[in-house]
């Protein structure tokens, strides 16, 4: 299995009704999914959303507790991660946004928001790497991304994986770690292509 950063940006954009359900568990195709924990797959994991997503998710049951804007889903993901949901003031403006956090640490909650916050009051508008490559797996058909199976090395199986179209070699699999930046490029949607990259 991959080892990803503990808090991360999977989704660039507001997520529509539909992209909000699939990145809910955009892990469902992990190998030995009912066998593994996947607390460590989820936590951490944030993106943006609409006041309309914001306000149904409160209304689909009594919250487990609500701080101010911020509220935690009552049924829990997997062990004690569960999403939480912020409405931010940034720059003047309300904005909402959902994060998986695993609630046996009594600070996540809270670090995630000041992450969340550092992070989309930049001043420029720019994703890491690390954030493309999030964008892709999660916008990517789970036709066309999966993980390494036993056709790869050893050390490679478990790694996530994503199709691409070579014009001579016709489609290949690729580890998502392994992309160049011309296949990123190729893989984003053309509004993103030419954001500055910043260090993560």
């Amino acid at each position: 299995m991959n080892t990803l950063a503990p808090i991360r940006k999977i989704f660039e954009g507001v997520a529509t009704r539909p992209q909000m359900f699939r990145l809910f568990d955009r892990h469902n195709q992990r190998p030995n999914r009912w066998e593994t924990d996947a607390a460590p797959l989820h936590s951490g994991e944030w993106f943006e959303i609409d006041e309309a997503l914001y306000d149904y998710m409160l209304d689909i049951l009594p919250p487990l507790w609500m701080r101010g804007a911020i509220f935690a889903l009552r049924e829990f993901l997997t062990g004690s991660v569960t999403s939480i949901f912020f409405a931010l003031r940034i720059d003047g403006k309300v904005r909402y946004f959902h994060g998986y956090c695993d609630l046996s640490d009594p600070t996540s909650v809270e670090t995630m928001r000041a992450t969340i916050f550092d992070r989309e009051t930049q001043p420029v508008r720019a994703m890491t790497r690390d954030e493309r490559l999030e964008h892709i797996w999660s916008s990517t058909a789970d036709a066309y991304r999966g993980y390494a199976g036993d056709r790869f090395p050893p050390a490679m199986q478990g790694k996530r994986t994503v199709m691409l179209w070579s014009g001579t070699d016709g489609t290949l699999l690729k580890l998502l770690d392994d992309l160049t930046d011309d296949e990123i490029a190729a893989k984003l949607p053309v509004h993103m292509r030419h954001l500055p990259v910043i260090a993560a």
